[in-house]
Protein backbone atom coordinates (compact mmCIF):
# COMPACT_ATOMS: atom_id res chain seq x y z
CA UNK A 1 0.00 0.00 0.00
CA UNK A 2 3.37 2.71 0.32
CA UNK A 3 3.63 2.05 -2.61
CA UNK A 4 0.51 2.95 -4.08
CA UNK A 5 0.63 6.22 -2.26
CA UNK A 6 4.45 6.73 -3.31
CA UNK A 7 3.33 6.19 -7.00
CA UNK A 8 0.21 8.67 -6.42
CA UNK A 9 2.87 11.56 -5.08
CA UNK A 10 3.85 11.28 -8.79
CA UNK A 11 0.41 12.04 -10.12
CA UNK A 12 0.19 16.06 -9.94
CA UNK A 13 2.46 17.38 -12.65
CA UNK A 14 1.64 14.44 -15.17
CA UNK A 15 -2.19 15.24 -14.31
CA UNK A 16 -1.86 18.61 -15.00
CA UNK A 17 0.19 17.77 -18.23
CA UNK A 18 -2.78 15.23 -18.99
CA UNK A 19 -5.68 17.75 -17.89
CA UNK A 20 -3.73 20.42 -20.37
CA UNK A 21 -3.39 18.30 -23.31
CA UNK A 22 -7.08 16.55 -23.20
CA UNK A 23 -8.59 20.02 -22.81
CA UNK A 24 -7.03 21.94 -25.27
CA UNK A 25 -7.61 18.72 -27.85
CA UNK A 26 -11.72 18.93 -26.51
CA UNK A 27 -11.33 22.65 -27.35
CA UNK A 28 -9.90 22.44 -30.93
CA UNK A 29 -12.42 19.70 -31.67
CA UNK A 30 -15.56 22.10 -30.20
CA UNK A 31 -14.31 24.44 -32.33
CA UNK A 32 -14.05 22.28 -35.86
CA UNK A 33 -17.38 20.28 -35.03
CA UNK A 34 -19.94 23.07 -33.99
CA UNK A 35 -19.12 25.25 -37.02
CA UNK A 36 -19.48 22.17 -38.99
CA UNK A 37 -22.49 20.63 -37.44
CA UNK A 38 -24.32 23.48 -38.39
CA UNK A 39 -22.96 23.21 -42.23
CA UNK A 40 -23.67 19.53 -41.70
CA UNK A 41 -27.43 20.05 -40.62
CA UNK A 42 -28.41 22.07 -43.60
CA UNK A 43 -26.38 20.13 -46.21
CA UNK A 44 -27.37 16.64 -46.68
CA UNK A 45 -24.17 16.39 -48.78
CA UNK A 46 -21.91 17.78 -46.28
CA UNK A 47 -23.42 15.62 -43.56
CA UNK A 48 -22.42 12.52 -44.91
CA UNK A 49 -18.84 13.57 -46.00
CA UNK A 50 -18.30 15.09 -42.79
CA UNK A 51 -19.62 11.83 -40.47
CA UNK A 52 -17.58 9.72 -42.86
CA UNK A 53 -14.52 11.39 -42.18
CA UNK A 54 -15.07 11.10 -38.65
CA UNK A 55 -16.29 7.93 -38.20
CA UNK A 56 -13.33 6.52 -40.10
CA UNK A 57 -10.74 8.26 -37.89
CA UNK A 58 -12.14 6.25 -35.06
CA UNK A 59 -11.68 3.00 -36.82
CA UNK A 60 -7.52 4.00 -36.97
CA UNK A 61 -5.66 2.99 -32.98
CA UNK A 62 -5.28 5.78 -30.95
CA UNK A 63 -1.20 4.53 -31.07
CA UNK A 64 -1.22 4.48 -34.76
CA UNK A 65 -2.64 7.80 -35.54
CA UNK A 66 -0.19 9.50 -32.92
CA UNK A 67 2.34 7.63 -34.90
CA UNK A 68 1.22 8.92 -38.23
CA UNK A 69 1.64 12.60 -37.25
CA UNK A 70 5.30 12.06 -36.51
CA UNK A 71 6.23 11.81 -40.06
CA UNK A 72 3.90 14.08 -41.72
CA UNK A 73 4.87 16.57 -39.03
CA UNK A 74 8.68 16.00 -40.16
CA UNK A 75 7.46 16.72 -43.45
CA UNK A 76 5.94 19.46 -42.81
CA UNK A 77 8.82 21.04 -41.14
CA UNK A 78 11.12 20.18 -43.93
CA UNK A 79 8.62 21.82 -46.23
CA UNK A 80 8.65 25.42 -44.54
CA UNK A 81 12.41 25.53 -43.53
CA UNK A 82 11.78 23.95 -39.92
CA UNK A 83 10.38 25.29 -36.87
CA UNK A 84 7.23 22.45 -36.80
CA UNK A 85 7.72 20.21 -33.78
CA UNK A 86 7.23 16.49 -34.80
CA UNK A 87 6.89 15.15 -31.36
CA UNK A 88 5.35 16.34 -27.76
CA UNK A 89 2.19 18.32 -27.42
CA UNK A 90 1.49 19.29 -31.30
CA UNK A 91 0.65 15.89 -32.78
CA UNK A 92 -0.44 14.48 -29.59
CA UNK A 93 -3.33 17.62 -29.69
CA UNK A 94 -3.87 16.97 -33.73
CA UNK A 95 -4.87 13.05 -32.97
CA UNK A 96 -6.46 13.90 -30.47
CA UNK A 97 -8.27 16.46 -31.50
CA UNK A 98 -9.66 14.38 -34.61
CA UNK A 99 -10.88 11.81 -31.54
CA UNK A 100 -12.89 14.88 -30.50
CA UNK A 101 -14.54 15.18 -33.53
CA UNK A 102 -17.04 12.36 -34.50
CA UNK A 103 -19.51 12.46 -31.12
CA UNK A 104 -19.59 16.24 -30.77
CA UNK A 105 -20.10 16.44 -34.79
CA UNK A 106 -22.77 13.21 -34.46
CA UNK A 107 -24.57 14.85 -31.71
CA UNK A 108 -24.63 18.58 -33.12
CA UNK A 109 -26.31 17.06 -36.32
CA UNK A 110 -28.44 15.08 -34.34
CA UNK A 111 -29.72 17.69 -32.24
CA UNK A 112 -30.42 20.40 -34.76
CA UNK A 113 -32.21 17.70 -37.19
CA UNK A 114 -34.54 16.65 -34.84
CA UNK A 115 -35.86 20.17 -33.95
CA UNK A 116 -39.54 19.95 -35.39
CA UNK A 117 -40.03 21.57 -38.42
CA UNK A 118 -43.20 23.40 -37.21
CA UNK A 119 -40.51 25.56 -35.12
CA UNK A 120 -38.34 26.64 -37.92
CA UNK A 121 -41.41 27.30 -39.87
CA UNK A 122 -42.63 29.60 -37.20
CA UNK A 123 -39.78 31.30 -37.00
CA UNK A 124 -39.44 31.80 -40.54
CA UNK A 125 -43.28 33.29 -40.12
CA UNK A 126 -41.66 35.98 -38.32
CA UNK A 127 -39.23 37.33 -40.52
CA UNK A 128 -36.21 35.79 -38.65
CA UNK A 129 -32.75 35.16 -40.25
CA UNK A 130 -30.88 32.11 -40.70
CA UNK A 131 -28.37 33.69 -37.47
CA UNK A 132 -31.34 34.85 -35.93
CA UNK A 133 -32.91 31.24 -36.29
CA UNK A 134 -29.36 29.88 -35.60
CA UNK A 135 -29.17 32.06 -32.06
CA UNK A 136 -32.66 31.99 -30.42
CA UNK A 137 -34.13 28.94 -31.48
CA UNK A 138 -31.83 25.85 -32.67
CA UNK A 139 -28.89 26.59 -30.45
CA UNK A 140 -30.92 26.37 -27.51
CA UNK A 141 -32.79 23.25 -28.58
CA UNK A 142 -29.97 21.72 -29.62
CA UNK A 143 -27.27 22.57 -26.99
CA UNK A 144 -28.16 19.47 -24.09
CA UNK A 145 -27.61 17.18 -26.99
CA UNK A 146 -24.76 18.60 -28.43
CA UNK A 147 -23.02 18.87 -24.33
CA UNK A 148 -23.92 15.04 -24.43
CA UNK A 149 -21.53 14.79 -27.55
CA UNK A 150 -18.86 16.69 -25.73
CA UNK A 151 -19.18 14.69 -22.90
CA UNK A 152 -18.67 11.84 -24.30
CA UNK A 153 -15.77 12.92 -26.00
CA UNK A 154 -14.01 14.22 -23.28
CA UNK A 155 -14.32 10.69 -21.42
CA UNK A 156 -12.29 9.50 -24.98
CA UNK A 157 -10.04 12.42 -24.89
CA UNK A 158 -8.69 11.84 -21.39
CA UNK A 159 -8.59 7.86 -21.85
CA UNK A 160 -7.10 8.66 -25.18
CA UNK A 161 -4.11 10.99 -23.86
CA UNK A 162 -2.41 8.19 -22.29
CA UNK A 163 -1.08 7.30 -25.27
CA UNK A 164 0.29 10.72 -25.64
CA UNK A 165 4.13 9.61 -23.65
CA UNK A 166 4.71 7.47 -26.87
CA UNK A 167 5.43 10.75 -28.72
CA UNK A 168 7.38 12.51 -25.87
CA UNK A 169 4.60 14.61 -24.20
CA UNK A 170 4.33 13.76 -20.70
CA UNK A 171 0.81 12.24 -19.57
CA UNK A 172 -0.78 10.01 -16.46
CA UNK A 173 0.62 7.48 -19.58
CA UNK A 174 3.87 7.68 -18.24
CA UNK A 175 3.35 5.74 -15.37
CA UNK A 176 1.46 3.34 -16.88
CA UNK A 177 4.02 2.50 -19.65
CA UNK A 178 7.02 2.32 -16.82
CA UNK A 179 4.80 0.43 -14.97
CA UNK A 180 4.14 -1.91 -17.34
CA UNK A 181 7.82 -2.21 -18.28
CA UNK A 182 9.66 -2.37 -14.86
CA UNK A 183 6.05 -4.93 -13.45
CA UNK A 184 6.02 -2.07 -11.20
CA UNK A 185 2.64 -3.12 -10.44
CA UNK A 186 1.97 0.24 -7.85
CA UNK A 187 3.13 2.86 -10.62
CA UNK A 188 0.17 1.40 -13.33
CA UNK A 189 -2.94 1.22 -10.90
CA UNK A 190 -2.02 4.40 -9.76
CA UNK A 191 -1.87 5.85 -13.42
CA UNK A 192 -5.04 4.36 -14.44
CA UNK A 193 -7.08 5.46 -11.11
CA UNK A 194 -5.65 9.38 -11.49
CA UNK A 195 -6.87 8.58 -15.29
CA UNK A 196 -10.17 6.88 -14.79
CA UNK A 197 -11.03 9.40 -11.38
CA UNK A 198 -10.43 12.63 -13.83
CA UNK A 199 -12.30 11.42 -16.57
CA UNK A 200 -15.21 10.25 -14.41
CA UNK A 201 -14.95 13.63 -12.52
CA UNK A 202 -15.05 15.79 -15.82
CA UNK A 203 -18.01 13.63 -17.39
CA UNK A 204 -19.67 13.79 -13.73
CA UNK A 205 -19.12 17.72 -14.03
CA UNK A 206 -20.45 18.10 -17.58
CA UNK A 207 -23.67 16.21 -16.81
CA UNK A 208 -24.25 18.27 -14.28
CA UNK A 209 -24.18 20.92 -17.19
CA UNK A 210 -26.16 18.85 -19.50
CA UNK A 211 -28.73 18.45 -17.08
CA UNK A 212 -29.33 21.83 -16.06
CA UNK A 213 -29.64 23.12 -19.60
CA UNK A 214 -32.06 20.03 -20.08
CA UNK A 215 -34.26 21.66 -16.78
CA UNK A 216 -33.73 25.17 -17.89
CA UNK A 217 -32.13 25.32 -14.75
CA UNK A 218 -29.38 28.37 -14.85
CA UNK A 219 -28.12 27.56 -11.20
CA UNK A 220 -27.43 23.90 -11.99
CA UNK A 221 -25.20 24.51 -15.42
CA UNK A 222 -23.88 27.69 -14.30
CA UNK A 223 -22.46 25.81 -10.97
CA UNK A 224 -21.29 22.79 -13.56
CA UNK A 225 -19.20 25.28 -15.14
CA UNK A 226 -18.12 27.04 -12.39
CA UNK A 227 -16.73 23.53 -11.07
CA UNK A 228 -15.29 22.53 -14.12
CA UNK A 229 -13.30 25.53 -14.79
CA UNK A 230 -12.08 25.81 -11.03
CA UNK A 231 -11.26 21.99 -11.37
CA UNK A 232 -8.65 22.30 -14.42
CA UNK A 233 -6.82 25.49 -13.22
CA UNK A 234 -6.21 23.06 -9.84
CA UNK A 235 -5.22 20.41 -11.62
CA UNK A 236 -2.81 22.59 -14.01
CA UNK A 237 -1.68 24.65 -11.04
CA UNK A 238 1.95 22.52 -11.28
CA UNK A 239 2.98 24.09 -15.21
CA UNK A 240 2.54 27.45 -13.89
CA UNK A 241 6.05 26.90 -11.81
CA UNK A 242 8.96 27.15 -14.15
CA UNK A 243 12.48 26.20 -13.39
CA UNK A 244 13.78 28.85 -16.85
CA UNK A 245 17.20 27.62 -18.04
CA UNK A 246 18.10 25.22 -14.80
CA UNK A 247 14.80 23.10 -16.19
CA UNK A 248 15.80 20.11 -18.07
CA UNK A 249 14.78 16.78 -19.39
CA UNK A 250 15.91 13.62 -19.44
CA UNK A 251 14.85 11.11 -21.59
CA UNK A 252 14.37 7.03 -21.52
CA UNK A 253 13.24 4.70 -23.48
CA UNK A 254 10.61 1.98 -22.67
CA UNK A 255 12.89 -0.72 -20.37
CA UNK A 256 14.28 -1.01 -17.25
CA UNK A 257 17.75 0.13 -18.14
CA UNK A 258 16.59 3.17 -19.80
CA UNK A 259 14.84 4.13 -16.71
CA UNK A 260 17.55 3.59 -14.35
CA UNK A 261 20.56 5.51 -16.39
CA UNK A 262 17.86 8.30 -16.19
CA UNK A 263 17.40 8.37 -12.95
CA UNK A 264 21.36 8.19 -12.53
CA UNK A 265 21.58 11.42 -14.72
CA UNK A 266 18.82 12.95 -13.12
CA UNK A 267 20.84 12.81 -9.93
CA UNK A 268 23.80 14.28 -11.52
CA UNK A 269 21.93 17.19 -13.19
CA UNK A 270 19.97 17.76 -9.89
CA UNK A 271 23.05 18.16 -7.47
CA UNK A 272 24.62 20.34 -10.39
CA UNK A 273 21.78 22.87 -9.59
CA UNK A 274 18.78 22.29 -12.18
CA UNK A 275 15.28 21.16 -12.17
CA UNK A 276 15.26 17.76 -13.67
CA UNK A 277 11.96 16.14 -15.89
CA UNK A 278 11.42 12.74 -17.24
CA UNK A 279 10.35 11.73 -20.23
CA UNK A 280 10.33 8.43 -20.37
CA UNK A 281 8.74 5.31 -22.38
CA UNK A 282 9.86 6.80 -25.96
CA UNK A 283 11.02 4.93 -29.09
CA UNK A 284 14.32 5.25 -31.08
CA UNK A 285 13.71 7.24 -33.60
CA UNK A 286 11.00 9.35 -31.42
CA UNK A 287 13.78 9.84 -28.47
CA UNK A 288 17.09 10.80 -31.22
CA UNK A 289 13.89 13.16 -33.03
CA UNK A 290 13.18 14.65 -29.76
CA UNK A 291 17.15 15.03 -28.25
CA UNK A 292 17.95 17.19 -31.95
CA UNK A 293 14.93 19.63 -31.47
CA UNK A 294 15.48 20.12 -27.99
CA UNK A 295 12.37 18.62 -26.49
CA UNK A 296 14.65 16.12 -24.73
CA UNK A 297 18.19 17.71 -23.16
CA UNK A 298 19.58 14.57 -22.62
CA UNK A 299 19.57 10.28 -22.75
CA UNK A 300 21.42 7.51 -22.94
CA UNK A 301 21.20 5.68 -26.56
CA UNK A 302 23.22 2.54 -28.49
CA UNK A 303 25.63 2.52 -30.94
CA UNK A 304 24.62 0.02 -32.95
CA UNK A 305 21.04 1.73 -32.92
CA UNK A 306 22.21 5.25 -33.69
CA UNK A 307 24.81 3.34 -36.62
CA UNK A 308 21.99 1.82 -38.27
CA UNK A 309 18.78 3.24 -38.04
CA UNK A 310 19.82 7.35 -37.72
CA UNK A 311 22.91 6.86 -40.22
CA UNK A 312 21.54 4.36 -42.32
CA UNK A 313 25.30 2.17 -42.12
CA UNK A 314 25.14 -1.54 -42.25
CA UNK A 315 28.87 -2.06 -42.31
CA UNK A 316 30.26 -3.12 -38.33
CA UNK A 317 33.24 -0.96 -38.11
CA UNK A 318 35.17 -1.70 -34.65
CA UNK A 319 33.39 -0.10 -31.47
CA UNK A 320 35.48 2.35 -30.83
CA UNK A 321 35.52 3.50 -34.41
CA UNK A 322 31.41 3.54 -34.83
CA UNK A 323 31.44 5.58 -31.55
CA UNK A 324 33.86 8.29 -33.03
CA UNK A 325 31.74 8.61 -36.16
CA UNK A 326 28.55 8.58 -34.52
CA UNK A 327 30.24 11.84 -32.37
CA UNK A 328 31.07 13.18 -35.20
CA UNK A 329 27.76 12.84 -37.72
CA UNK A 330 25.72 13.55 -34.85
CA UNK A 331 27.15 17.09 -34.20
CA UNK A 332 27.96 17.80 -37.78
CA UNK A 333 24.35 16.98 -38.88
CA UNK A 334 22.19 17.84 -36.08
CA UNK A 335 24.37 19.75 -33.66
CA UNK A 336 24.13 16.79 -30.80
CA UNK A 337 26.55 16.29 -28.56
CA UNK A 338 27.92 13.38 -27.83
CA UNK A 339 29.66 13.28 -23.92
CA UNK A 340 31.06 9.78 -24.26
CA UNK A 341 30.60 5.63 -23.62
CA UNK A 342 29.24 5.02 -20.75
CA UNK A 343 31.49 1.55 -20.22
CA UNK A 344 29.50 -1.06 -21.36
CA UNK A 345 27.81 -2.37 -24.29
CA UNK A 346 23.86 -3.57 -24.51
CA UNK A 347 23.58 -5.26 -27.69
CA UNK A 348 21.36 -7.50 -29.19
CA UNK A 349 21.69 -11.01 -28.38
CA UNK A 350 19.49 -14.13 -29.08
CA UNK A 351 18.95 -16.58 -25.96
CA UNK A 352 17.22 -19.43 -25.51
CA UNK A 353 16.55 -21.24 -22.36
CA UNK A 354 19.88 -23.83 -22.15
CA UNK A 355 18.10 -27.05 -21.44
CA UNK A 356 16.27 -26.07 -24.71
CA UNK A 357 19.60 -25.36 -26.58
CA UNK A 358 21.22 -27.75 -25.20
CA UNK A 359 18.30 -30.79 -26.89
CA UNK A 360 18.66 -28.70 -29.98
CA UNK A 361 22.14 -28.48 -30.55
CA UNK A 362 22.28 -25.05 -30.63
CA UNK A 363 25.02 -22.76 -29.55
CA UNK A 364 25.37 -19.97 -32.41
CA UNK A 365 23.04 -18.50 -35.21
CA UNK A 366 24.21 -20.73 -37.69
CA UNK A 367 22.96 -23.99 -35.67
CA UNK A 368 19.55 -21.73 -35.00
CA UNK A 369 19.08 -22.03 -38.95
CA UNK A 370 18.46 -25.10 -39.36
CA UNK A 371 16.39 -25.30 -36.46
CA UNK A 372 14.02 -22.21 -37.03
CA UNK A 373 10.80 -23.51 -38.87
CA UNK A 374 9.92 -25.47 -35.99
CA UNK A 375 10.93 -22.31 -33.16
CA UNK A 376 8.90 -19.28 -32.50
CA UNK A 377 10.84 -16.29 -31.96
CA UNK A 378 9.79 -13.74 -29.38
CA UNK A 379 11.06 -10.16 -29.91
CA UNK A 380 10.64 -6.63 -28.03
CA UNK A 381 8.55 -4.01 -30.05
CA UNK A 382 10.60 -2.78 -32.58
CA UNK A 383 13.36 -5.80 -33.09
CA UNK A 384 11.12 -7.14 -36.09
CA UNK A 385 11.06 -3.86 -38.02
CA UNK A 386 14.59 -2.81 -37.10
CA UNK A 387 18.02 -2.34 -39.65
CA UNK A 388 19.79 -4.75 -37.44
CA UNK A 389 16.81 -7.86 -37.80
CA UNK A 390 17.05 -7.16 -41.90
CA UNK A 391 20.83 -7.50 -41.02
CA UNK A 392 20.59 -10.78 -39.22
CA UNK A 393 18.06 -11.96 -41.81
CA UNK A 394 20.48 -11.24 -44.93
CA UNK A 395 23.68 -13.17 -42.85
CA UNK A 396 21.59 -15.68 -41.71
CA UNK A 397 18.58 -17.49 -43.61
CA UNK A 398 16.40 -17.13 -40.54
CA UNK A 399 12.53 -18.47 -40.92
CA UNK A 400 10.78 -18.97 -38.05
CA UNK A 401 7.36 -20.85 -37.65
CA UNK A 402 5.81 -17.53 -35.57
CA UNK A 403 7.62 -14.12 -34.25
CA UNK A 404 5.90 -12.78 -31.64
CA UNK A 405 6.41 -9.41 -30.25
CA UNK A 406 6.38 -8.13 -26.44
CA UNK A 407 7.14 -5.92 -24.06
CA UNK A 408 10.36 -6.25 -22.88
CA UNK A 409 9.66 -7.96 -19.63
CA UNK A 410 6.92 -9.94 -21.09
CA UNK A 411 9.34 -10.86 -23.04
CA UNK A 412 11.68 -13.07 -20.96
CA UNK A 413 8.49 -14.59 -19.01
CA UNK A 414 7.42 -15.85 -22.83
CA UNK A 415 10.36 -17.54 -22.83
CA UNK A 416 10.28 -18.15 -19.38
CA UNK A 417 6.52 -19.98 -20.51
CA UNK A 418 7.54 -22.10 -23.64
CA UNK A 419 5.03 -19.17 -25.93
CA UNK A 420 9.13 -18.48 -27.35
CA UNK A 421 11.85 -20.59 -28.37
CA UNK A 422 14.33 -17.92 -28.97
CA UNK A 423 14.48 -14.39 -28.10
CA UNK A 424 15.72 -11.52 -28.66
CA UNK A 425 17.74 -10.50 -25.76
CA UNK A 426 20.34 -7.71 -24.59
CA UNK A 427 23.18 -8.46 -22.90
CA UNK A 428 23.62 -6.27 -20.15
CA UNK A 429 20.35 -7.73 -19.12
CA UNK A 430 20.50 -9.23 -15.39
CA UNK A 431 18.12 -12.17 -16.23
CA UNK A 432 20.06 -13.65 -18.85
CA UNK A 433 22.38 -14.96 -15.84
CA UNK A 434 19.49 -15.06 -13.47
CA UNK A 435 17.61 -17.25 -15.71
CA UNK A 436 20.53 -19.48 -16.90
CA UNK A 437 19.63 -18.37 -20.86
CA UNK A 438 22.19 -19.45 -22.95
CA UNK A 439 23.35 -16.42 -25.95
CA UNK A 440 23.85 -17.80 -29.16
CA UNK A 441 27.18 -16.34 -30.72
CA UNK A 442 27.42 -14.67 -34.43
CA UNK A 443 30.04 -15.82 -35.87
CA UNK A 444 28.96 -13.84 -39.26
CA UNK A 445 29.43 -10.65 -37.39
CA UNK A 446 25.91 -9.19 -38.35
CA UNK A 447 25.24 -7.54 -34.79
CA UNK A 448 26.84 -4.32 -34.81
CA UNK A 449 28.47 -3.56 -31.57
CA UNK A 450 25.77 -1.16 -28.89
CA UNK A 451 28.17 0.60 -26.72
CA UNK A 452 26.27 2.42 -23.88
CA UNK A 453 26.37 6.22 -25.06
CA UNK A 454 25.76 10.07 -23.51
CA UNK A 455 24.18 12.03 -26.23
CA UNK A 456 22.85 16.05 -25.34
CA UNK A 457 20.51 18.38 -27.11
CA UNK A 458 22.54 21.06 -29.25
CA UNK A 459 21.86 23.64 -26.52
CA UNK A 460 23.01 21.66 -23.54
CA UNK A 461 26.19 20.46 -25.95
CA UNK A 462 27.17 24.06 -25.64
CA UNK A 463 26.68 24.12 -21.67
CA UNK A 464 30.08 23.48 -20.39
CA UNK A 465 27.81 23.29 -16.34
CA UNK A 466 25.59 20.89 -17.77
CA UNK A 467 28.48 18.07 -19.28
CA UNK A 468 30.87 18.57 -17.01
CA UNK A 469 28.18 17.19 -14.44
CA UNK A 470 27.75 14.50 -16.83
CA UNK A 471 31.34 13.50 -17.94
CA UNK A 472 32.02 11.45 -14.56
CA UNK A 473 29.73 8.82 -15.86
CA UNK A 474 31.78 8.30 -19.25
CA UNK A 475 33.79 4.90 -19.27
CA UNK A 476 32.07 4.38 -15.29
CA UNK A 477 29.67 1.42 -15.72
CA UNK A 478 31.20 -1.97 -16.25
CA UNK A 479 28.40 -4.27 -17.73
CA UNK A 480 28.38 -6.60 -14.76
CA UNK A 481 27.51 -3.75 -12.82
CA UNK A 482 24.71 -3.00 -15.01
CA UNK A 483 23.28 -6.16 -15.27
CA UNK A 484 23.02 -6.07 -11.77
CA UNK A 485 21.39 -2.88 -11.64
CA UNK A 486 18.86 -4.11 -14.13
CA UNK A 487 17.98 -7.06 -12.47
CA UNK A 488 17.46 -5.18 -8.93
CA UNK A 489 14.55 -3.78 -11.30
CA UNK A 490 13.44 -6.99 -12.87
CA UNK A 491 13.94 -9.89 -10.55
CA UNK A 492 10.19 -11.19 -9.16
CA UNK A 493 11.01 -10.43 -5.46
CA UNK A 494 12.97 -7.85 -3.85
CA UNK A 495 11.79 -5.23 -6.72
CA UNK A 496 13.84 -2.54 -6.70
CA UNK A 497 12.43 0.89 -8.28
CA UNK A 498 14.59 2.64 -10.85
CA UNK A 499 15.15 5.75 -8.91
CA UNK A 500 16.63 2.85 -5.76
CA UNK A 501 18.49 1.09 -8.23
CA UNK A 502 20.45 4.64 -10.13
CA UNK A 503 21.39 5.09 -6.27
CA UNK A 504 22.75 1.35 -5.72
CA UNK A 505 24.32 2.25 -9.37
CA UNK A 506 25.83 5.32 -8.27
CA UNK A 507 27.41 3.57 -5.21
CA UNK A 508 28.58 0.80 -6.58
CA UNK A 509 30.87 2.72 -9.43
CA UNK A 510 32.12 5.61 -6.92
CA UNK A 511 29.93 8.47 -7.96
CA UNK A 512 29.69 11.18 -5.49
Amino acid sequence: MSAFFDAMGRVPPLLAQHVLLAGAALLLGMTISLPLAVWSARRPGVARVALGAASLVQTVPGLALLALFYPLLLWLSGLVGGGIPALGFLPALLALTLYAVLPILRNGVAGLGGIDPAVREAADAVGMTAAQKLRLIEAPLALPVVVAGIRTAAVWTIGAATLSTTVGQPSLGDMIFAGLQTQAWALVLAGCVAAAGLALAVDALIGLIERGLTRRRRGLWVTGVALLVAGLALATAPLWRHGGERTVVVGAKNFSEQYILARLIGDRLEKAGYLVEYRDGLGSAVVFGALSSGSVDVYVDYAGTIWTAEIKRTDTPPRAEMVAAIGDWAKRTRGVGLVGALGFENAYAFAMKSDRAAALGVTSLDDLVGRAPDLVLGSDLEFLDRPEWAAVRRAYPLRFARTAPYSPTFMYRALESGAADVISAFSSDGRIAADRLTVLSDPRGAIPGYDAILLVSPKRAADARFTAALRPLVGRIPVEVMREANYRVDRDTRKQTPEAAARWLAAKVGLK
